[in-house]
């Protein structure tokens, strides 16, 4: 038998998550890159070794795309972006959370929805990170390149070329005339 559990946070709730979360960033801002991606991988072991619920292993899967930013070599995270997602994990790294994890059932909730806050804070890196994947699987797929030789800069490089070619589609689209509807001086 299974026993569903329906709760909503409310904004006070999440305040308390956040202000959390804002506290372990202070004290891990000197931290130790390597002990924090390392501790979230352990974290990441530790649930999937588990019987945790398919809503925590669904945020572990996030937590997972997050570290594969930090090392993966063709994304090649650097400066300010790197530091962000890198405070962004170091809530995983502290010994003592809100719920100690080995509470059956609940000891990763507060894991999960600390994973939840971050991945929507961090949703245009990892938005942009899987476009990025996407294009390295395809231009593998195509050329037969070797992925790791497709770096983050070749992905900008084929965005700026399909944005030029949209601009002169739609220049081509409009018939020589310009947005007014008077005819181009080019």
């Amino acid at each position: 038998m299974t026993l569903t559990v329906t709760f909503e946070l409310s904004e006070n709730d999440l305040e308390h998550f956040r202000h959390v979360m804002h506290k372990v960033r202070e004290s891990s801002v000197d931290g130790n890159n390597d002990k924090i991606i390392a501790e979230a991988l352990e974290l990441i072991n530790l649930v999937r070794k588990s019987n945790a619920s398919e809503f925590i292993r669904t945020r572990i899967n996030k937590l997972e795309t997050l570290i594969a930013m930090l090392l993966d070599t063709g994304w090649d995270l650097k400066g300010e972006d790197r530091s962000r997602v890198v405070r962004a994990l170091s809530y995983f790294a502290e010994p003592e959370d809100l719920i100690p994890d080995h509470i059956p059932g609940l000891g990763f909730l507060d894991d999960a929805i600390m994973i939840e806050l971050v991945t929507q804070e961090l949703e245009h890196e990892i938005s942009a990170y899987r476009d990025f994947l996407v294009f390295r699987a395809a231009e593998v797929s195509r050329r037969g390149a070797d992925a790791d030789s497709l770096s983050r800069a070749d992905w900008l490089e084929e965005r700026r070329k399909q944005l030029h070619s949209r601009m002169r589609r739609r220049r081509r689209s409009d018939g020589g005339k310009s947005s007014k509807g008077a005819f181009s001086l080019f």
